[in-house]
């Protein structure tokens, strides 16, 4: 069945800074379609999203919003003065024939009460209240500039929901790739000032993109065609760093399956790599039994767990759950309130923070790679010259000289990266590494981390780049509790039935309690629900079952602690192992089902 075009963009020409960013790109969105906007940083991605939006004048083209239907854009950086409150703010986007309720659900499951003062609010916190703004009125066409940028996976999750619920087309910039993937319909490419589009999602995006470079190459090399620009490396780069990618997620597949065969304590990692720095010892971090409290507020409770040379663990959780306070305990930086932390003999730590606070911005991008001394870096004891080194991380040799404070915020990314892998370091802690990244550095990470020889510690909130580089997680399980899951994010929500949601399950029972207290719209009131007799029937049996599973998984991991148990009967170790999984598996359900049936009953009683 044929759908109605929304919005279109022809030939649009933008010339910036004396080139052209824009040369005769094009967009047709289309009723129910969802469109992943690619492209490299500096692309014109954002320019071309103002367009569509109506906010930027292109120097030629055309921009056409079918008649009566409604366009909102998401930016950035949303400017959220002149308004008293976040609700006032987020009230102000609505038409006079929008739900007023609605802005209130969607602030409450963002994290907000409503009332606060908008100047204080940081980078982050100004992101999810324009979510909010521009989610409310449920319009036609939804533009959004890194929707997911400074959100937890919490929230992520949380908003793929809310968008797969909207009926508003979208239009996606992101650098998340599974939000890309699981959400998008159509792909546009973004090149050299011209788009093309892919009738299919962002998965089906990279092969398709490889291809066509490949063939623009043949092409070159049949002209007689040097590629002598430096862009043009990168570009072409893709394509071998892509298969160089694949190799290492096979890789990864291989040492995570081996974690697994060689795991003998639950909540302790016995993942075994070939040792390949002689100076290091084999065990990198040992944690047993880790506390630690702010005040009142407990922040860690209980947690073990054990590191050897070349793990990469991953570490994931909703804002403010403690992750920062994690590394900190695990890199010694901070003593714990119980338990201690062991950490191995000739450790070189490189940290790279998610605030880049430590580069200067007056210093200029050589001085920052060489420490202001000649033009050469020493890297992993080999010498090489600032422009090589800068190449490896897609800067052009003429940026040699440009001051830090103007790079970009996925050029101060990169500059990070290439500062913090040119240091001699047996031990990487990342905090949020990928922010502000394209997809092209996004790989080029992967790939350094592929190479980088040493342990890695990452906190990120990117579900596929957690897929592609860990081979263990450390998951929030609420208060206070962390657990260890062999593999990637992928696998960890296959372990658990879930993803890291608990905090936004409770924002939602909080906002459906608090619509329940707001005066009632002007509309019909709906005939009371009942739960069914096998609803009733299962609330009432449900917490005993939960109950049962957790003594029946309590005794398990106590006969499993037993570490005589594997070698005196392999084949009893082996069914414990798997009866835990169930139990674990089982828990998880019967506590999701609890959780969807006791909402269910406040919303009915409530009625």
């Amino acid at each position: 069945m044929a759908t109605s075009l929304l919005l279109s963009l022809r030939d649009i020409k933008l010339t910036h800074g004396g080139r052209p960013l824009l040369d005769g790109v094009e967009i047709a969105v289309s009723e129910g379609e969802t469109i992943a906007l690619v492209g490299r940083n500096g692309s014109g991605k954002s320019t071309f999203l103002k367009i569509a939006a109506g906010l930027l004048e292109p120097d030629a083209g055309e921009r056409v919003v079918t008649l009566g239907k409604s366009v909102r854009y998401l930016p950035q950086e949303p400017d959220l003065s002149g308004h008293a409150t976040v609700l006032d703010y987020v009230l102000g986007g609505l038409g006079p024939t929008d739900d007023e309720y609605r802005p209130r659900r969607l602030l409450q499951a963002l994290g907000f009460q409503g009332h606060e003062d908008p100047g204080p609010l940081s980078g982050g916190e100004r992101r999810r209240a324009a979510l909010a703004r521009v989610l409310a009125p449920s319009p036609d066409v939804l533009l959004l500039d890194e929707p997911t940028n400074h959100l937890d996976l919490p929230a992520i999750e949380w908003l793929e929901e809310e968008l797969r619920a909207t009926g508003s087309a979208l239009v996606l910039v992101s650098h998340d790739r599974r939000l890309l993937t699981n959400m998008s319909t159509a792909t546009v490419w973004l090149d050299r000032g011209i788009t093309r589009r892919l009738t299919r999602g962002f998965g089906d995006f990279e092969p398709w993109r490889d291809e066509i470079l490949e063939q623009e190459e043949v092409a070159r090399h049949k002209l007689d065609r040097k590629i002598v620009a430096e862009e043009d490396w990168v570009r072409y780069g893709v394509s071998g760093r892509r298969k160089r990618n694949q190799k290492r997620l096979r890789d990864l597949g291989s040492l995570r399956q081996t974690r697994r065969d060689t795991e003998r304590t639950l909540g302790a990692v016995r993942f075994t790599v070939a040792d390949e720095a002689t100076s290091v010892s084999k065990l990198v971090i040992e944690a047993k039994n880790l506390s630690k409290s702010w005040g009142e507020q407990v922040i860690v409770q209980d947690v073990s767990l054990r590191l050897v040379h070349g793990a990469r663990l991953g570490i994931i959780g909703p804002n403010g759950s403690g992750k920062t306070t994690i590394l900190n305990l695990l890199t010694g930086r901070l003593k714990p309130d119980a338990g201690y932390v062991k950490i191995g003999t000739n450790l070189q730590v490189v940290t790279l923070d998610q605030a880049r606070a430590s580069l200067d911005p007056k210093a200029t991008l050589q001085e920052t790679l060489t420490g202001g001394r000649g033009d050469t870096v020493q890297v992993a004891g080999e010498s090489k010259h600032v422009y090589t080194y800068m190449r490896e991380f897609l800067f052009k040799p003429e940026q040699a000289r440009t001051p830090v404070g103007v790079l970009s915020g996925g050029e101060r990314g990169r500059l990070m990266l290439a500062q913090a892998l040119a240091q001699p370091s047996n031990l990487l802690v990342l905090d949020e590494p990928t922010n502000d990244l394209d997809l092209e550095t996004l790989d080029l990470l992967q790939e350094m981390l592929g190479d980088y020889p040493g342990t890695v510690l990452l906190v990120s909130h990117d579900r596929d780049f957690l897929d592609r580089t860990v081979t263990s997680v450390l998951a929030y399980e609420g208060d206070a509790k962390w657990l260890e899951y062999a593999g990637g994010y992928s696998d960890m929500v296959a372990q658990r039935g879930r993803g890291v949601t608990r905090k936004l399950q409770a924002a939602a029972v909080q906002a459906t309690k608090a619509a329940r207290e707001a005066p009632p719209p002007p509309v019909p009131k709906p005939a009371k629900r009942k739960l069914t007799f096998s609803q009733q029937h299962a609330l009432k049996t449900l917490p005993q079952r939960m109950t049962d599973l957790q003594a029946t998984i309590a005794k398990t991991r106590k006969r499993l602690d037993d570490e005589t148990l594997f070698q005196r009967d392999p084949s009893a170790f082996e069914k414990s192992a798997i009866a835990l999984a169930n139990a674990q598996a089982e828990l998880a359900a019967a506590e999701e089902e609890w959780l969807t049936l006791e909402m269910l009953r406040e919303e009915i009683e409530g009625g």
